[in-house]
């Protein structure tokens, strides 16, 4: 149920929902840019391949060229101890992919405490051949008297 309703506010109020999860990467000239929802189920190399969905993955566009696309990959976690970093490594690469980008953002929002990984280095000793880190977002230690009197009905 909780998915649901992250997904339904996101698509619903997808600037401030960006503004409030990712406000560094998504900048202050959001309400001048488009913002498309992206299929949220992932293709499949073959048929009868694991079914992979998406929370909500959000192409954010500048009609006037101002900045270059950027797509935003926000997942929602209501179990932290079932989030895998692997997991959310491969949707973004396969996202990156399929939009042909590199501009990727991801956000995880974690309804509950725990410890999860935000860091992923693969190489050797000598060298790290990949690394992937993602926004962070922990609902339950954020202050809410910081956001009493706030504007913006995603953190209201």
């Amino acid at each position: 149920m909780h998915d649901q309703n992250f997904k339904n506010l996101i698509l619903d109020y997808p600037v401030q929902a960006l503004e409030f999860f990712a406000g560094k990467e998504a900048g202050s000239d959001l309400s001048e840019a488009r913002i498309v929802p992206v299929r949220q189920e992932q293709l499949m190399d073959r048929l009868g391949d694991r079914f992979r969905e998406l929370d909500t993955p959000l192409l954010v566009e500048w009609s006037d060229g101002r900045r270059e696309a950027i797509l935003f990959v926000v997942e929602e976690e209501t179990k932290t101890s079932q989030f895998s970093i692997y997991r959310l490594a491969h949707y973004c690469l396969d996202l990156a992919e399929l939009m042909g980008t590199d501009r990727v953002v991801p956000v995880v929002i974690f309804l509950r405490t725990g410890n999860q990984r935000s860091y992923l280095r693969l190489g050797s000793d000598s060298c790290a051949y990949m690394e992937f880190r993602y926004l962070m977002c922990k609902l339950k230690s954020l202050p809410s008297v910081r956001y009493y009197d706030s504007d913006n009905i995603v953190r209201g």
